[in-house]
């Protein structure tokens, strides 16, 4: 039985949780990716197989909120964003959680107002060992509530076996990105590091490593994005790719493929590249996968929920809006039978659509979310867009062929 987790209530949603549970129960190795639909007559949706909160969201929940009840009477602090999802966030702030940085590592409160008897909680992005130092330095317990993600403490495990084996760990990953900033501190502690976004950059990277480029194209190119004291001549020799467990997997094996090409047209001779696809998330990998079958429907919209600042949520409305208009909102208070106000990911700002909608009937809409996102979001936006349907289904209705396949006995 895979581990459970004390949720809050609020997060559970009682329509997705019929869905989920009637669909493990005929496929409990997640073997079918097919979408599930609610056929509300006049409007049908399409919800993705695997979708709202992974593992690693789900342990730092627990443990955030465990945190608020063990301690009614402690100043408590978030190091920064626990996980990139305003509503969840937002409720932490609520119950007296204080965030020390921006998710884009602006001090917000001096860590010199720190005393031992403060609580931190690490975030599931993980965070830097400089940060950890400097937190330890001031008494502050960094271990007891750290939420750090089990698949972002393995590309560290993995980038420090290749590092202390003398390869360099180049990152695919966004690099001002939390995730990328401390998988960037534990993989220097190893090993020269350079982090790269795309294969934009990983096709001229491979030029600097077949020596079409030189040191002085290399350095201009990838500023900032390399550490301190890295020698492209030394450094590119002997390679090895992890990657932010939030991008899109197609991408990084192809970062990956683009790199490994040109190490092996510059040397004939093998070792200087090491396979690390094993750091690739399960449920980042198993989220992209359950889109890409969702939109093989005859689609009219896709509707993807989550934080506008989640790299995870982006990549699924990336994979999404290739095939289909794609919406991507925080929830359903950006809904309105007329417009809609949603993230415009290329550009990065809100924007609104009016009459997004179609007006002919059934139109069918795909529904999924990012990994940090609460199903009770989804439920809601649900609700939301079925309530423009005149004529619609009840949900008691859309939801019979899920209320009746049996649930096995634990």
């Amino acid at each position: 039985m895979p581990r459970s987790f004390d949720i809050p209530k609020f997060y559970r949603s009682p329509v997705i949780s019929v869905i989920k549970t009637a669909r493990m129960a005929e496929d409990p190795r997640k073997k079918d990716l097919s979408p599930s639909l609610l056929d509300f007559g006049p409007v049908k949706v399409w919800i993705a197989r695997n979708f709202g909160f992974c593992f690693g969201v789900e342990n730092a929940v627990e443990i955030a909120y465990r945190a608020i009840s063990d301690h009614p009477d402690r100043r408590l602090f978030m190091l920064s964003e626990m996980i990139h999802n305003p509503q969840v966030n937002n409720d932490l702030r609520r119950r007296g959680m204080q965030f020390l940085r921006s998710s884009m590592g602006e001090q917000l409160i001096s860590f010199d107002t720190l005393t031992p008897d403060d609580i931190v909680v690490i975030p599931a992005f993980g965070t830097t060992l400089e940060i950890k130092e400097e937190l330890t330095s001031l008494g502050i317990d960094v271990r007891t509530y750290d939420t750090t993600c089990p698949f972002v403490e393995k590309v560290w495990r993995r980038s420090a076996q290749i590092g202390d084996k003398d390869y360099t760990v180049i990152i695919h990953g966004k690099r001002l990105h939390e995730e990328s900033r401390a998988s960037f501190s534990h993989a220097n502690k190893h090993a020269p590091v350079i982090v790269i976004r795309d294969t934009n950059d990983a096709e001229d990277l491979g030029k600097v490593i077949r020596g079409e480029k030189d040191r002085t194209y290399f350095y201009e190119r990838f500023a900032d994005c390399y550490s301190d004291g890295f020698d492209p001549d030394r450094d590119l020799e002997r390679i090895g790719v992890v990657n932010q467990t939030t991008m899109l997997v197609t991408e990084t094996q192809a970062v990956t493929d683009i790199l490994r090409i040109a190490i092996e047209e510059r040397y004939e001779e093998e070792g200087h590249f090491v396979d690390t696809s094993d750091t690739l998330c399960y449920a980042t990998h198993e989220n992209q996968e359950a889109a890409r079958v969702m939109l093989e429907q005859p689609l009219d919209l896709a509707l993807v929920v989550g934080g506008y600042n989640s790299s995870n949520t982006s990549q699924i409305v990336s994979l999404c809006s290739s095939v289909v208009p794609t919406y991507f909102i925080r929830g359903s208070d950006e809904i309105g039978a007329k417009r809609i106000h949603h993230y415009n990911y290329p550009v990065m700002e809100v924007c609104t659509t009016v009459d997004w909608l179609p007006t002919y009937r059934p139109v069918s809409i795909a529904i999924t979310s990012g990994a940090s996102c609460p199903d009770m979001l989804v439920d809601d936006v649900i609700r939301k867009v079925v309530a423009f349907f005149e004529g619609a289904a009840s949900f008691e209705e859309a939801l019979a062929p899920y209320e009746s396949v049996p649930v096995p006995l634990e």
